[in-house]
């Protein structure tokens, strides 16, 4: 197995993520959202005939399938910050490198044709170093497409709650890709309204696809996190449903969940 020995310096919040995603184990049966966003971002990949590709945040390989199954790449570095998907990544891309670590702080090489991300780069402190890193990864004209989520996603649990990751402003995101160095800069935004029968299932949904841990960053550093009692859960339920309420396909009551995407793709210069 070609794993680059991981560093060992994880901060306390990446060990909680780390932690989290490792126990999703329904993972895939539960993430079609993610699965989607990952489809979309295979066939927004402009050449599928690579030198060398990253994967950052590699998981439990959705992406990963999809690219070892339409990309021809000489090369191929998959990291994961989870070291229990390494043998599954292995796997799936016998001659990839596999990178266990942090990708925020760990070393993945640069000179790739292609760098990409799914559902990955809103876990990081600071999200909007990943356009710095990965101009300094790339190839001239190598294409850095990944998706993250708008300040909209998950806004019910925000509103009943107030807890939820903080994301940077899509001109944010803007700004960053210029000023690094980017250009043919693209930003697509989709929405899905998500029915559940009761508010509890969204709950679940949101334990299986490995978000438990979603809190603010602030939150997550102070190792502060949210706390359900039985009371704050009733109230949620409640709330939930006066706020919320729906109808699905058959016409039966149910209530929604919100994820906003926001699909990244630029050409370094």
């Amino acid at each position: 197995m070609k794993t680059l020995a991981p560093p060992y310096n994880f901060s306390s919040r990446k060990q909680t993520i780390a932690r989290h995603f490792a126990s999703a184990n329904h993972y895939d049966q539960h993430a079609n959202i993610q699965q989607q966003v990952c489809q979309y971002l295979l066939n927004n990949i402009v050449d599928t005939e690579q030198h060398s590709v990253l994967e950052i945040g590699a998981g439990t390989g959705q992406m990963t399938r999809l690219i070892a199954a339409h990309i021809q790449s000489q090369h191929w570095f998959i990291n994961e910050l989870c070291a229990e998907q390494a043998a599954t990544l292995q796997s799936i891309l016998a001659t990839a490198k596999i990178a266990i670590g942090d990708a925020e702080t760990m070393d993945l090489q640069g000179n790739h044709s292609l760098i990409i991300s799914a559902n990955t780069v809103q876990w990081f402190d600071n999200p909007l170093s990943f356009i710095r890193q990965s101009a300094l990864r790339l190839q001239a004209k190598g294409q850095l497409i990944f998706n993250t989520f708008t300040a909209n996603n998950f806004s019910q649990i925000k509103a009943l709650t107030g807890q939820g990751l903080q994301y940077p402003e899509i001109d944010q995101w803007q700004l960053a890709l210029a000023d690094a160095g980017f250009e043919n800069i693209e930003l697509t935004i989709q929405r899905f309204d998500l029915p559940f029968a009761n508010p509890y299932a969204v709950l679940k949904h949101m334990q299986l696809t490995g978000v438990s841990t979603n809190r603010t960053q602030a939150q997550a550093n102070d190792n502060q996190g949210f706390t359900w009692t039985k009371t704050r859960l009733q109230q949620f339920e409640r709330d939930y449903w006066q706020q919320f309420c729906n109808k699905d396909q058959q016409g039966n009551p149910c209530v929604i969940l919100t994820y906003e995407v926001l699909i990244l793709s630029a050409f370094k210069a």
